[in-house]
């Protein structure tokens, strides 16, 4: 590993599935003991832990997952339970949310305005700096003690070049200071 690389963790990887025939919501509520909510129906996995919402057009998204294998995993499970095949399923790869660390403290309530690549607020209400990210395409929220979370990206290693352009964006402004 490069010595000032950042190591950035997927927290979730959202995923959809569509299978060649649609997924009956009746049946997972039924045979699965699903819950329909709000025009969707809910079932939660213990193993591969998972939350799978099958969407009115019988498709399955996958929530609370790291890892695309991990999602396809429960797709199938979900699947296979119902006495459905599980072949054909077409991949859809949705929004990641990733987490990174600065390795510094960084002065969050000074991290506002336009930055040139992205526009910055501070959130009182969560205690972090909350940037919209135009170049990178996602949303960073970033606390104190050098902590960020990423929202809506679409690859980790976008995530990766957001946080090294940021770190030095951040370095420059005199933002980032060692830790106490």
């Amino acid at each position: 590993m490069v010595a000032n690389a950042i190591e950035v963790r997927i927290e979730n990887q959202l995923v959809r599935f569509v299978p060649p025939q649609p997924v009956d919501q009746d049946s997972v509520v039924a045979q699965l003991g699903g819950q329909k909510t709000g025009g969707v129906v809910i079932k939660v996995l213990d193993r591969p832990r998972a939350t799978i919402v099958i969407d009115q057009k019988g498709r399955i998204v996958v929530h609370g997952t790291h890892r695309v294998e991990a999602a396809r995993a429960a797709a199938k499970e979900m699947m296979l339970r119902l006495g459905l095949n599980d072949s054909g399923l077409e991949t859809e790869l949705g929004p990641v949310v990733a987490s990174f660390e600065f390795g510094q403290s960084l002065l969050v309530e000074s991290v506002v305005g336009d930055l040139g690549a992205g526009t910055a607020h501070y959130d009182e209400r969560l205690g972090c700096a909350t940037v919209e990210d135009t170049r990178h395409n996602l949303t960073l929220h970033m606390w104190p003690n050098g902590r960020c979370i990423a929202t809506d990206a679409r690859h980790r290693n976008m995530v990766a070049m957001a946080a090294v352009f940021w770190k030095g964006r951040f370095s420059d402004k005199k933002l980032l200071v060692d830790r106490i």
